[in-house]
């Protein structure tokens, strides 16, 4: 963080030098006003981060001089001084917002300790706000609905925000997002429901690996009173459940090979027949599927149907695993630090920087759900106002060395360029089909034939 710039306010020029001194001897920018008229001169023209008041001054005191400053810039911290110990003062000056009170004579080395206690304070609110900011990738509205946000500022994180609005545009393409366990595939999901025109409708989320095979074709088509022993009433499948709206199925590498058949013969037709039933009924519903293994090679050794694959992959979103954007981690790291504190009403006030630096470093084999869950242990153990890295709990023999995090930024930097080359060779160098290739948007590989230096036409 720079340093701040502090403005001291007081009507005795011997207070003013004196802090002065002693401030500019610690690398603090120092500004001096003998009366409110001057400190607001100042103010107008320099962005001040802490203004030192005294309480008794000509033209105005020193709790209206306060009040003005937080009605013009709620930013800016205000540590109040005084000469008479007038505790009603001291009470109001704290009520409106007053981060210290220093009773004069006061030793300079307390100014200096409030000073540092602000600055902590300042910094945190600083990141906080970059974690606002990068929360804007998606929309309000987005989020009001989900009720969590997709974080991040990497390219890739980027790229996912751009195909999850482009896909939500088309009416009942099926998708299929893939990524490690703990990247976040049902958030993108939700996402692109939320996005799409059936917002308003159902949206159903089904972990096909905790469906028992006897139980699956009345749980996704339904069945009928009677159909099968413990049938006692009519049941409404997923699928129906889901008319109109979105139906989600996690991890569908799971699902038997001898079910898959019929989850196709649903998506081409777009009709259905409960157990016990010989009636079709139609219906219009967005699959949207996922998976943490590569249903490609799993189709090529028969342990998927082929078929099957290429109707889900209509449109694929795949997510990066954390250490593969390890930009995202400290606006991740901050995020999720903010939801705790205040979930648990905790008072911490200061992140050490080395929590940031030390995770950077860190694999994250349980990725964006690993860090969630790492922050909360580790806000719940904080006892003080500073949360430090030993409140983390990580295996640190897995922490990377910084070089080796630089040789794998360049490896993947070299394969990203190897794949860009071929796609605009095999598309004869147009940008748009080498994007389509990529599954990426034009202007996402605009930018990285920039990052690369590759000259995009033939």
């Amino acid at each position: 963080m720079k340093e701040l710039n502090i403005l001291i306010l007081d009507d005795e020029q011997r207070v003013r030098d004196e802090i002065e001194e002693f401030l500019v001897g610690n690398n603090y920018s120092v500004y001096k006003a003998d009366a409110p008229s001057e400190a607001f001169s100042v103010l107008k023209n320099i962005k001040i981060d802490i203004a030192i008041v005294d309480i008794k001054l000509p033209e105005m005191d020193g709790i209206s001089v306060m009040k003005k400053i937080k009605e013009d810039d709620q930013s800016i911290e205000v540590i109040m001084i005084s000469g008479h110990g007038d505790m009603n003062s001291v009470i109001d000056a704290m009520r409106l917002g007053a981060s210290d009170y220093f009773p004069k004579p006061f030793r300079l080395i307390e100014i200096n300790n409030a000073i540092e206690r602000t600055k902590r304070f300042l910094n945190l609110s600083k990141k906080l706000k970059e974690v606002e900011a990068s929360n804007t990738l998606l929309s309000k509205e987005l989020h009001a609905n989900i009720g969590q946000r997709l974080i991040g500022k990497s390219s890739a994180i980027k790229d996912i925000v751009d195909l999850m609005s482009k896909v939500a545009k088309s009416y009942d393409t099926s998708v299929l997002i893939t990524g490690e366990s703990g990247t976040g595939k049902e958030l993108i999901a939700r996402g692109i429901h939320y996005l799409s025109t059936r917002n308003k409708r159902y949206f159903h989320s089904v972990n096909c690996s905790a469906i028992p095979e006897s139980l699956f074709e009345s749980e996704f088509f339904g069945h009928t009173k009677g159909s099968f022993t413990g049938a006692t009433e009519d049941k409404k499948g997923w699928f129906e459940i889901s008319n109109n709206g979105t139906l989600f199925l996690d991890e569908i590498s799971d699902m038997p090979l001898n079910q898959q058949a019929k989850l196709l013969r649903v998506l081409e037709e777009k009709r259905i027949s409960k157990v016990g039933s010989h009636i079709e009924v139609s219906v219009d519903v967005r699959v949207v599927a996922a998976s943490n293994r590569n249903l490609e090679n799993m189709s090529e050794k028969k342990k998927f149907r082929f078929d099957l694959y290429h109707r889900l992959s209509s449109f694929v979103i795949h997510i990066s695993p954390l250490r593969d954007r390890t930009e995202d981690i400290p606006i991740l790291l901050n995020y999720f630090i903010q939801i705790y504190i205040k979930k648990m009403a905790k008072s911490i006030k200061t992140i050490d920087k080395k929590i940031a630096e030390e995770l950077i470093r860190y694999s994250f084999p349980g990725n964006v759900r690993e860090l969630k869950n790492m922050v909360e242990r580790a806000v719940i153990v904080c006892e003080g106002d500073e949360l430090k890295i030993s409140h983390f709990m990580f295996d640190r023999n897995k922490l990377k060395t910084k070089a080796s995090i630089q040789d794998e930024s360049l490896n993947l930097d070299m394969v990203e360029q190897q794949l860009i080359v071929k796609a605009l060779e095999r598309s004869d160098y147009n940008k748009s089909r080498a994007a389509s290739l990529l599954n990426i948007s034009w202007q996402s590989l605009d930018r990285r034939l920039k990052k690369h230096g590759i000259n995009g036409k033939g």
